[in-house]
């Protein structure tokens, strides 16, 4: 004879939220579980990858009381927050902008001298 189930908890509607799945436990009874969502993981802001070396848990699952600091971030500047390729295109471009200074510097320097050397 088939063992009918009931659900228990919420309502009766296949959603996202209501997700079951049936156990047999030790005394032989089928029962629901209730199943957890999935968790898709950090994603970078900038890029929009998934951040490598953090584990895919649900948002409230990254609590300080439940995860410590090293399983929490990456061992890197903005680690955790920032995927690599968007912290290394920060640190190029900060380099592009302080290179431009320089060179901008410089021409103003040689043009100085020019104007210079032809008032002279």
């Amino acid at each position: 004879m088939v063992q009918l189930l009931t659900y228990h908890k919420r309502h009766s509607y296949a959603t996202k939220s209501n997700q079951h799945r049936v156990v047999k436990t030790p005394g032989g009874k089928l029962v629901y579980y209730t199943t957890k969502k999935r968790a898709s993981g950090p994603k970078c802001p900038i890029i929009g990858k998934r951040i490598q070396g953090i584990p895919h848990l649900r948002p409230t699952e990254y609590k300080r009381s439940r995860l410590s600091r090293n399983r929490r971030i990456v061992n890197r500047a903005y680690g955790g927050l920032l995927s690599g390729g968007a912290v290394r295109e920060r640190i190029i471009l900060a380099f592009l902008v302080e290179e431009q200074k320089i060179v901008k510097k410089v021409l103003k320097i040689q043009k100085a001298k020019e104007k210079q050397a032809t008032k002279s």
